[in-house]
């Protein structure tokens, strides 16, 4: 139970997603834990990307992306995947010699997710915040693993992230 410490947006128990962006055929993956889908027909979603990033950069240029709804086993993913940077490092490169990449829709994604989205950009809002919206139609998706979705309270138990007071 959060504490009346907590901050608001820090008592919720957000799904955590990564985000599959290309360049060039250069492909890259983030994590991403501001995403809702804001339309039921068409189905929409609203992903908030943070500026100065490959996957910023990646959003701007292309039009179509994959987003991951991560399983709770892959809780260990979020350090690598959130914390270095896709300009510097080939994530995908160290993901394949792990053997945790598969291929959906023609797209590299991470094997062992819960779900996969195919989204196609509608539109990028500039906040005047530090992280900009995309927002995007779902043109396809599969449900790839049962069990839990990853969620913030799990990162935060297994101390990967702030307990957010």
């Amino acid at each position: 139970m959060a504490s009346l410490k907590t901050k608001p947006w820090n008592r919720t128990a957000e799904a955590v997603y990564s985000l599959v962006t290309s360049s060039n055929g250069r492909y890259n993956m983030n994590i991403c834990t501001y995403v809702t889908a804001i339309s039921m027909q068409p189905k929409m979603y609203a992903i908030a990307v943070y500026h100065n990033t490959h996957t910023h950069n990646n959003m701007m240029q292309e039009d179509v992306f994959v987003l991951q709804l991560l399983h709770e086993s892959q809780y260990k993913l979020v350090n690598y995947l959130g914390k270095h940077s896709g300009s510097t490092t080939d994530k995908l490169k160290y993901l394949q010699s792990k053997n945790l990449i598969a291929q959906w829709q023609g797209i590299p994604v991470l094997k062992e997710a819960a779900a996969y989205l195919l989204l196609e950009k509608q539109a990028i809002i500039t906040t005047g915040g530090d992280h900009d919206l995309l927002i995007a139609s779902v043109k396809a998706y599969a449900n790839n693993k049962a069990g839990a979705p990853l969620t913030l309270e799990h990162l935060r138990k297994n101390g990967i992230i702030r307990s957010g007071k």
